[in-house]
């Protein structure tokens, strides 16, 4: 029997529509996909590609459940996003087979320690400690889906209205994500994909509400915590 120095810690699982649970692999997301928000973060939509960046999988938060306000920053920050999950992969995925690799689709928040992002990207260090820490990627259960939804993504703070914008805004396509993250890395099945956000993005304070709505997917909904409490 095989030992271990420790226990193996437990496998993030995300609920789905179908009552079955969604084993995460790894978090992939993609930096300025829409054009209102490249401009926005005081970029070139016409010039600028996309970034792509990780998050680990136990930065996983379900809907529902309480995020704590990102410790060490001053302005901490809401992103709405659609996700999409794999349920395969592989390397180089041509166009007209990236879509066969979905099993669904999410709404989601890229959480995010925006004064932690800029001070990164005036010294030209990496963004790990902006986006990739503790609870930086609420998602609501995923609905199991092979075409990409057709509608609004709205985020909300406290019931009131900070981000709309329709899903056919993003620059780079469901598809082209997909081709270009498999040209970089090998996808296989449970990796999510967060596909960007669009313009509205702002701080957050503790006892914020938020919720994040695209078309008919289940919606996303958290609170924002005390740290310390």
């Amino acid at each position: 029997m095989e030992e271990f120095v420790f226990p193996p810690p437990k496998p993030v699982c995300i609920p789905t529509d179908k009552g079955v649970k969604f084993p995460v692999r790894r978090i992939f997301c993609v930096g300025k996909n829409y054009a209102d928000h490249v401009q926005e973060m005081g970029g070139d939509a016409k010039k600028d590609k996309p970034t792509f960046f990780t998050k680990p999988r136990d930065a996983i938060v379900l809907s529902g459940r309480d995020v704590p306000y990102g410790v060490q920053s001053d302005d901490f920050h809401y992103e709405g996003e659609l996700v999409i999950a794999l349920k395969s992969g592989g390397c180089s995925i041509a166009h007209e087979n990236a879509m066969t690799h979905i099993f669904g689709f999410a709404a989601g928040c890229d959480l995010t320690r925006r004064d932690m992002q800029r001070e990164a990207k005036q010294a030209g260090n990496p963004w790990d400690s902006a986006k990739a820490f503790d609870y930086s990627a609420p998602i609501a259960t995923i609905k199991e889906m092979r075409e990409v939804p057709q509608g609004i993504l709205k985020t909300s703070i406290n019931n009131k209205p900070r981000q709309e914008a329709p899903l056919s805004q993003m620059i780079w396509s469901v598809p082209e994500i997909i081709v270009a993250l498999s040209g970089l890395f090998e996808l296989k099945a449970g990796d999510l994909i967060f596909t960007g956000t669009p313009a509205g993005v702002g701080p957050l304070k503790i006892g914020d509400r938020v919720r994040v709505e695209i078309a008919d997917l289940p919606v996303l909904d958290f609170k924002i915590t005390d740290p310390k409490s």
